[in-house]
């Protein structure tokens, strides 16, 4: 049975919904992120992004592209209700659905076919519905894999709807940029470059052994993959985890205090990250250590408060290892949090809020760019690439 997947995705989400929620937003060049000096873009709307304004942006730059713009901090706890509606509206179009964000999903049509009139019907029914209980637009796309849905939930946007088939991918993908793959990056796009490979149907074209010297084996199995539209992965329901963490192995043992702290500020960061893309809060932060000689100590504490945010995380974890005092290499350091506040209720105190967009600001960086996107100063100095052993626990 051919695979059927749909990928929807909401058409500048946070903005829209300012638009929908205030009459003299609408049709203006609307830029919704942090205000301060080093704020960033989380979303804008279309009208601003004629002016060159995109997410994650520095606002600074944003302000100097459209000195017009409604420049507006946002409201994430409405954000977070609005998005609720819109899931619950998936839930009755297919048996699975795959969260990606607060504002987009796989569903999986696989052998619904017989229930719709047709694939495209379908789509129009579910864009349809979204915009009669919310007043918002969502962009679909519809393939045989994952890979290919989310790329066609993109080629039309605004209130896209594009269809491709084992028979239109190739036509659809060749023409495109590299850059247009999971995967490629800057670098990526920098050394296919180099091989003067810019378009997907070129890369399809290179063979295997060449990409395999330049790239490695995987990487070079993985986008001959794509670039011939080949995506095995299922759209699998998200279970809800019992934690969420970080650890990681040094290839030497690392003998500093000022080391440790480092790691224990990028581990925070990380943790901090998957903790709000989950849409999670925790009340229990756990600390893994191993020395050299591979004794394993793990210490935790309970908050009073359930947390999704860097600096709490890190400073907790920072005093359970100097409680611990230990005076020798260590092999292995990871953090986890448990103990999930599932209420998913929302400080209304003016500090908790200023939180909240700030974190949405840095994730919007990060889910443009990547988790490298952007970080801590004191991270820039990093050691050798450390090894990493484990990610979601």
């Amino acid at each position: 049975m051919e695979r059927l997947v749909m990928h929807v995705d909401m058409d500048a989400f946070f903005a829209s919904i300012e638009q929908r929620d205030h009459e003299e937003y609408r049709e203006k060049p609307l830029i919704v992120g942090g205000l301060s000096g080093r704020g960033v873009v989380s979303t804008c709307s279309y009208e601003a992004r004629r002016f060159g304004v995109h997410s994650a942006m520095p606002i600074v730059r944003a302000r100097r592209l459209c000195p017009q713009g409604i420049f507006v901090e946002g409201d994430y706890a409405n954000y977070k209700a609005v998005s609720q509606q819109i899931f619950a509206i998936f839930a009755r179009y297919a048996p699975v659905v795959e969260p990606l964000s607060i504002d987009e999903a796989f569903l999986d049509l696989t052998g619904m076919e017989l229930l719709m009139e047709s694939p495209r019907a379908y789509a129009e029914k579910l864009k349809a519905e979204i915009r009669e209980k919310t007043g918002l637009i969502a962009s679909v796309g519809i393939a045989p894999n994952k890979f290919l849905a989310k790329l066609a939930s993109d080629l039309e946007k605004p209130d896209g709807l594009v269809i491709i088939t084992e028979q239109t991918k190739q036509a659809v993908l060749d023409p495109l940029p590299v850059s247009r793959i999971w995967g490629v990056g800057k670098k990526t796009a920098a050394r296919l470059e180099d091989l003067r490979i810019r378009t997907i149907g070129q890369l399809r074209r290179t063979p295997r052994e060449r990409l395999a010297r330049e790239l490695g084996a995987h990487m070079a199995d993985h986008l001959l993959a794509l670039a011939s539209g080949i995506d095995t992965r299922p759209v699998a329901p998200r279970e809800p985890a019992k934690s969420i963490g970080k650890e990681v192995t040094f290839p030497t043992d690392i003998e500093s205090a000022e080391e440790v702290e480092r790691v224990l500020l990028a581990l925070s960061e990380k943790v901090g990250y998957r903790l709000r893309r989950h849409g999670c809060k925790g009340r229990t932060v756990q600390l893994k250590l191993r020395l050299g000689d591979f004794r394993t100590y793990t210490r935790s504490r309970t908050l009073a408060e359930a947390t999704c945010y860097d600096r709490e995380i890190y400073e907790t974890a920072l005093a359970l290892y100097r409680a611990l005092g230990v005076k020798q290499g260590i092999r292995l350091l990871g953090i986890s949090v448990s103990g999930f506040d599932t209420s998913g209720a929302i400080s209304l105190f003016h500090e908790e809020a200023r939180k909240e967009n700030l974190y949405a600001a840095i994730d919007a960086i990060k889910k443009r760019f990547g988790e490298q996107g952007i970080t801590k100063a004191q991270l820039l100095k990093t050691r050798d690439e450390d090894k990493d052993n484990g990610d979601e626990v």
